[in-house]
């Protein structure tokens, strides 16, 4: 098969990407590559919304980035976050312009929310829906393009790689309706996969976030920075036995909601002086040591002082979803816990997307730009993709006529399941790789149980390693899982022990000299 822009992943940077090149290229043949539907995805479950700074009498594009430099421990590329801030504007009017609609106030403007570690309301969302209203914006301008062509039906199992000349040609894809492994010959490979929040005890992720991208651009080779920055969404809704749980906004607490304890204390004020308006990472880390402190197995988030009407109003999903669970936001609290949000790190690229292999691309969650520096600053990630995305078609529209596609004499093979791992074997690794990948194992452990739990993982991947014939998609993003829990660790260790030696600051420099280089 050939193609002449292969997209991995459909959320906001692949479809974002696919649009545009497909729009400014009718004679570009673009096959976009899902691993389930085109709605499985992380941005599919975005409830918050994109930061913008409109407002200009009371906002500026200065306090946007100061913002995002606060919440990334001062540790983003002041380039990249300066290029992303002032160009959300036209991102969300091209979003507006393709049919997305947003919440507005009486007058009609643009309804602005609050969100954690914002200074300003910048905000603007969709109710508690937006990354729905997005995607479903993204799929119907798509659906309008001839040249884009859908494939839900492969499993991407690795990059095709032209090793001596450091370029990608393409895919290696499971057929999951024959069986068959496949090449797909490509001009340009994008990757834009998401993240990695399955690997941990709790996520918000769902399904399809198993790090598959990660896991293969570092097979093939491509520079993975930061991946010990995996941010953890402070207030996920508690189910006990739950692997993934329902995400409780972070508008609600710019909203007005409190945190508290079992005694009803609201206790984030004795570790931030912004108490529920706190970044990610410090609420998350008080609410764990208040668990620990207290031995209960969450706290609560109280909403029983809002106004119940306009509660709906913005949240008639979070709503919702509690009174499935007799959960009364008038008359009761939300038991809630931190769980794995967010992988700030991941394949490293410059302005344009580009990462360190030729041809291959990446953008999304499964991209380190620069931006988030050691937390992501809350909805900065959707508009992320959108300038990153679009940067990406611009510099392919530039390079594609000077890259000429690569024939293939490739043999099939048909994967036979009767050597896979049985699927409850599979299942009782998955929980035990659950069990390792906590939040206290990467922010609060020191450098020996890091090792001793890298070990653990090794032990895990070696096991895997007992059943070679991967013939079915549970166990390959296993095998992914697992490789990409090994470099999270690794950069933890590592991170511990550039910051103990001073090597923090040079970072972005670092980073920056890296992709130049390659």
């Amino acid at each position: 098969m050939k193609t002449d822009v292969l997209v991995i992943g459909s959320g906001i940077a692949g479809l974002t990407f696919a649009i545009k090149v497909a729009s400014a290229r009718p004679d570009l043949s673009i096959f976009v590559i899902n691993k389930n539907s085109n709605d499985v995805c992380n941005t599919a479950q975005a409830q918050g919304g994109i930061a913008v700074v409109l407002d200009k009498l009371k906002d500026s594009f200065e306090q946007h980035i100061e913002d995002t430099f606060k919440a990334g421990q001062r540790l983003n590329d002041r380039a990249v976050v300066e290029m992303v801030v002032s160009q959300a504007p036209q991102r969300l009017q091209e979003l507006i312009n393709w049919g997305a609609s947003f919440d507005t106030d009486e007058m009609g403007a643009l309804d602005l929310a609050l969100e954690g570690g914002h200074s300003q309301k910048r905000i603007v969302h969709h109710r508690d829906l937006t990354g729905k209203e997005m995607v479903n914006t993204l799929s119907r301008k798509a659906a309008t393009l001839s040249n884009i062509i859908f494939h839900d039906h492969f499993f991407v199992k690795d990059l095709v790689m032209d090793k001596p000349n450091n370029k990608c040609l393409g895919i290696k894809v499971l057929d999951k309706k024959t069986g068959e492994d496949k090449i797909i010959n490509s001009r340009i490979t994008f990757l834009a996969t998401g993240g990695s929040g399955r690997i941990f005890q709790n996520t918000t992720n769902p399904s399809v976030a198993t790090g598959d991208g990660i896991a293969m651009a570092h097979r093939a080779g491509a520079e993975i920075t930061n991946m010990n920055f995996i941010q953890f969404h402070p207030t996920a809704l508690y189910q006990k036995d739950m692997h993934a749980l329902f995400l409780i906004s972070e508008a609600v607490r710019g909203f007005g909601a409190q945190v508290v304890n079992s005694k009803g204390e609201r206790f984030l004020f004795q570790y931030d002086e912004r108490g529920e308006l706190a970044t990610r990472d410090i609420v998350s880390e008080a609410i764990v040591k208040e668990l620990k402190i207290s031995g209960e197995e969450c706290v609560f988030m109280d909403c029983r002082h809002l106004d119940p009407k306009a509660f709906t109003s913005h949240f008639t999903t979070i709503k919702a979803r509690c009174a499935s669970l007799e959960i009364d936001i008038r008359k009761h609290v939300i038991p809630i816990v931190p769980a794995a949000h967010y992988q700030t790190g991941g394949i490293c690229v410059n302005e344009y997307a580009e990462t360190t292999i030729q041809n291959l691309y990446a953008s999304g969650e499964c991209a380190h730009t620069g931006l988030h520096g050691a937390n992501r600053l809350a909805s900065n990630s959707l508009l992320e993709a959108l300038v990153f995305s679009h940067g990406a078609a611009g510099k392919v529209l530039e390079v594609i006529h000077k890259i000429q596609p690569k024939d293939f004499q490739v043999q099939k093979t048909k994967s036979s399941g009767a050597y896979g791992a049985d699927p409850l074997i599979l299942e009782r690794m998955g929980r035990e790789l659950n069990q390792i990948m906590s939040f206290d194992l990467l922010y609060a452990s020191n450098n020996n149980e890091k090792e001793k739990a890298l070990d653990h993982i090794r032990a895990l991947q070696a096991k895997l390693k007992m059943y070679p014939n991967a013939g079915n998609q549970d166990h390959l993003e296993l095998d992914n899982m697992i490789q990409t829990a090994g470099i999270i660790l690794e950069h933890t260790i590592k991170y511990t022990i550039d910051r103990k030696n001073g090597y923090l600051q040079n970072k972005a420099f670092r980073r920056k000299r890296n992709l130049e280089l390659a």
